[in-house]
């Protein structure tokens, strides 16, 4: 553990100075951040092709030459927060047949488990207002294997693993180069940046480097006419050293360069005739300094030493285990390109105050996260535990995406009287984002998807919570929510369904928040509050087809978990009752009671809303739970929940998986501490009547009028009974825990596949822990098997609710069968520990997620940097699926800080029903 580092008065460190000036003052510390995207080819943003073919209009082959329109990616860059001006790295090792300017990787198309990444970068570190962040890029010395990676990984089929770059060799003998980028503040908009290269190899070897700094194309017209008033300009300042950047807008900015490099210009312009063979509208375009460099056509740079894109290029040759440092300071503040600290440091751009500067900020990064990170981590839970935090901080991009305008330039104006279908969003045309977003991976998923994002703020909130509740915000507002009161998906698909756990991620900032007493977070959650009513209302009117309280929703972000596809038409006919939709559902209610009993105790008018959520609970845990002649979610025999098939017929049918679909109705849970039916009699009177009056709807569910520990009362769709008969499935280590968390699927399923046949059709679910073996939607990730982390977290909230409310005299065997008996607090612990294991060294010095691969587990070089995958084998603990999914992964960070900071007997007597104790909110909010 690091030192935690000087504190300034007050007992804050500097960088909680810096977090607290931009809540209250408006600093602006946020403005520059890591804000390009890792891949922003094969966007639906940049898909203007006739049918919506968004990976094959625009390939990673046109990427290099075709400006982009409506958004930037680049190699450990960053940006300002409207991304008009840009930074990031390009290399060139003398081999390539390309710059290396973006990272790599296999289309949805050319994969045999869809897209994925074929590159090796690390996020290391970041503070949450990006006054240092820290990034490693592996980058091989041979040619880099661009077709080898394509060809080979479409000979394989979906039951081979996947082709990955290190099974190439281009990785033998330890010929790469480690590339390490640094960034460090001297004032918000003056950065700071070292390029660290050291090469790995036996052999001298030679290294192009070229800090590139380039304006986002906003004035080509679609005409191709170009918008003069609005182009700003690069040109060369101060020969081999500096780069000026106008804004007409917003003055002056400048790149300052160490050393003697050679200053390369050109346009950021599509090359037509490289691409389409027409007349390009200038000789200078956006792969003019990629032709300079490894064509060695130098009429392709401009001589005027002026454009919109530049590159510093640095020319290095390395020893065998050498190393040299390249300094760069970027001034954005529109002053000119000042001098850095003018009184202190004089003329001397790249000297001593640089290096104390940078020094300052690596320590203020240490003692920021030294006070976050719990004293009685290790050094390698406190490793892991920041580099989760690191990766979700780098997962921050502009994401800008004028749906109305998009269709407008497919000829698809949703307003014209003649007009054509849209490739996709034609019902989504109010939609304006142009915002720094939460990804959940910047290049597998350079998209947002609204119900990751909830998951995201449990991590981001630990680090900065105003960056969390803004996010939840941002999904809320109206270029965003679609009038109906729909919250958008995902860019491919707006209009699919996400679960809704917007609610739930409120209410949880909410009770973070809280303790600092500001009354403009109060007011968050009430605006917050109506907007989720409309959402709430869409989903009552939408996916209750006949007013059952029985929920519709389809995949629901389970992609395929389900026998079918959930998102098409049955090939049965008829319609699916999801027992997680309906789940997600009573938990959307009881988020929304929470969060009106909340607004209560300050304002008497939310008492009807408080009633009114309570009674919708009711209905929909009732619906899910009820005993009868009519085949329902619940199965006695089983002792678990099911989807339900109604055929066109009338006849019904269980489709009897055991997966997650059935272990989502225990985290529909929520605890109260009966305060405010203490203080509003009226709402206790209302509520006992309605009960008295229907009895019938809690005779297989918990009666919420049962007094539990302290006096308190739970939501719940279980009772006691089928609690523990639930859990005792989930608890087996034979179906669903595994050593590393609780699986998608029962391994039950392994030795007995689910088998279904229709119309001599079969359907066939078995378990699968690692990759999914079929092309259902696109084939890049499985939830017939492996470990989730967002779902586990629920798993652990769900079981930590229960636990406030039972208390101590509610023991459960865990592992089933171990003859080991604990109780919810002990067991939501146990599992946290399974999940935290994948990521920390084992006995043997081996980290589970890093699976059977040397190189990861045993070469000093690698073996400390973490990965935080989007999925995890639910045998061994492997990561699968997208590489750098920190997003919702890193959630991990927030698991393991709860238990370091807590201990079962200080949650039961502080639980208020938030996730985390609410003693530990106060001390490290």
């Amino acid at each position: 553990m690091p030192d935690r580092g000087e504190r300034l008065e007050g007992g804050r460190t500097a960088e909680q100075v810096r977090l607290d000036q931009a809540r209250e003052q408006g600093v602006p510390w946020k403005t520059w951040g890591p804000y390009l995207s890792e891949r922003q080819w094969g966007t639906v943003r940049e898909d203007y092709s006739e049918h919506g073919d968004a990976w094959n209009h625009f390939p990673h082959d046109h990427a290099r030459s075709r400006a982009y329109r409506w958004g930037e990616d680049g190699l450990a860059g960053i940006s300002d927060d409207r991304q008009r001006l840009c930074f990031a790295l390009a290399l060139w090792n003398g081999r390539d047949p390309i710059l290396k300017e973006r990272l790599f990787g296999l289309t949805n198309g050319e994969s045999n488990h869809g897209e994925d990444v074929k590159e090796y970068y690390y996020y290391l570190d970041s503070t949450p207002t990006h006054s240092y962040m820290k990034y490693l890029y592996k980058y091989p010395q041979a040619e880099f294997p661009y077709n080898d990676l394509v060809e080979a990984s479409r000979r394989r089929s979906r039951q081979d693993l996947e082709y990955e770059l290190l099974d190439t060799g281009v990785f033998d003998q330890n010929r790469y180069f480690d590339v390490f980028v640094e960034y460090a503040k001297a004032s918000p908009e003056r950065i700071l940046i070292e390029i660290t290269v050291h090469n790995r190899g036996p052999e001298a070897a030679e290294l192009h480097i070229l800090p590139t700094l380039w304006w986002r194309n906003q004035w080509s017209r679609d005409d191709g006419s170009e918008d003069t008033a609005r182009k700003p300009t690069l040109r060369e300042a101060v020969p081999g050293h500096t780069i000026a950047a106008l804004d007409p807008e917003e003055g002056e900015r400048a790149l300052h360069c160490d050393g003697d490099p050679t200053l390369l210009f050109t346009g950021n312009e599509t090359n037509r005739q490289r691409l389409f063979g027409l007349p390009n509208r200038t000789p200078y375009v956006k792969d003019g300094i990629d032709a300079c460099v490894v064509r060695r056509q130098a009429e392709a740079v401009n001589p005027d030493k002026t454009g919109t894109k530049a590159a510093a290029h640095y020319r290095l040759t390395l020893a065998p285990g050498g190393s040299r440092t390249i300094r760069l300071r970027l001034d954005a503040d529109g002053t000119a390109g000042g001098m850095m600290d003018r009184g202190a440091a004089g003329d001397d751009v790249f000297g001593t105050a640089f290096s104390d500067l940078f020094d300052a900020r690596r320590q203020e990064a240490d003692a920021f996260y030294a006070f976050l990170t719990p004293p009685s981590f290790s050094a390698d839970e406190a490793l892991v535990f920041r580099q989760a935090l690191a990766g979700m901080l780098w997962s921050k991009q502009y994401y800008e995406y004028d749906v109305g305008t998009w269709l407008k330039q497919h000829g698809a104006d949703p307003f014209a009287a003649a007009r054509r279908i849209g490739p996709r969003n034609s019902q989504w045309h109010h939609m304006h984002n142009a915002d720094i977003v939460s990804m959940p991976d910047k290049w597998e998923y350079p998209w947002y998807a609204a119900w990751d994002l909830a998951f995201h703020v449990l991590a981001l909130t630990l680090v900065d919570p105003d960056f969390g509740k803004q996010q939840l915000e941002l999904m809320l507002r109206e270029r965003y929510l679609h009038p109906n009161g729909q919250i958008p998906a995902y860019e491919w698909n707006f209009g699919d369904v996400n679960p809704p756990v917007h609610a739930w991620a409120t209410i949880f900032t909410y009770r973070l928040l809280k303790p600092r007493g500001d009354e403009a977070d109060r007011r968050w959650l009430e605006q917050t509050f109506h907007k989720l009513l409309l959402n709430f209302t869409w989903w009552v009117n939408r996916k209750d087809r006949e007013g059952r309280n029985i929920f519709e929703g389809g995949f629901l972000g389970l992609d395929n978990i389900g026998v079918f596809d959930r998102s098409a038409p049955l090939p049965t006919g008829g319609r699916l009752e999801q027992a997680d939709g309906t789940a997600w559902m009573a938990l959307f209610a009881l988020n929304m009671l929470e969060i009106a009993a909340e607004l209560t105790k300050s304002d008497p008018l939310h008492a009807d809303m408080a009633v009114k959520f309570a009674e919708h609970f009711l209905w929909i845990a009732s619906a899910m739970t009820r005993i009868g002649d009519d085949t329902g979610m619940w199965d006695e025999e089983d002792g678990f929940f099911y989807d339900v098939l109604r055929l066109p017929d009338g006849r019904a049918e269980r489709l009897k998986v055991r997966s997650l679909v059935g272990l989502l109705p225990l985290c529909a849970v929520c605890v109260f501490d009966g305060d405010v039916l203490a203080e509003h009699p009226d709402i206790a009177r209302r509520f006992q009547s309605f009960l008295a009056d229907r009895p019938e709807l809690v005779g297989a569910m918990h009666d919420p009028r049962q007094i539990g520990f302290d006096g308190r009362r739970l939501g719940a769709i279980l009772n006691e009974g089928r609690l523990r008969r639930v859990l005792t499935r989930m608890l087996d280590e034979r179906e669903f825990l595994s050593p590393y968390g609780i699986r998608s699927m029962s391994r039950h399923h392994a030795d007995h596949p689910y088998v279904f046949v229709v119309g001599g059709q079969e359907f066939r679910v078995p378990y699968l822990p690692a990759e999914s073996d079929s092309g259902m939607f696109g084939g890049n990730s499985n939830w017939r098997g492996p470990i989730w982390m967002p779902i586990n977290a629920l798993i652990v909230r769900g079981l930590l609710q229960y636990y406030a409310y039972f208390g101590n005299g509610f023991l459960i065997e865990c592992p089933t069968g171990s003859g080991t008996m604990m109780n919810l607090y002990e067991v939501a612990r146990d599992i946290a520990r399974r999940l935290e294991s994948i990521f920390l060294r084992d006995e043997h010095g081996n980290r589970p997620v890093f699976g059977g691969a040397r190189t990861f587990q045993q070469d000093p070089h690698w073996k400390d940097h973490i990965l935080f995958y989007e999925y995890f084998h639910g045998d061994i603990g492997a990561g699968m699926g997208a590489s750098h999914q920190t997003g919702w992964t890193g959630v991990i960070a927030r698991l393991m800080h709860v238990f370091a900071t807590t201990t079962a007997d200080g949650f039961l007597g502080s639980a208020k029903g938030a996730l985390a104790d609410r003693a530990v909110h106060e001390q490290h909010v």
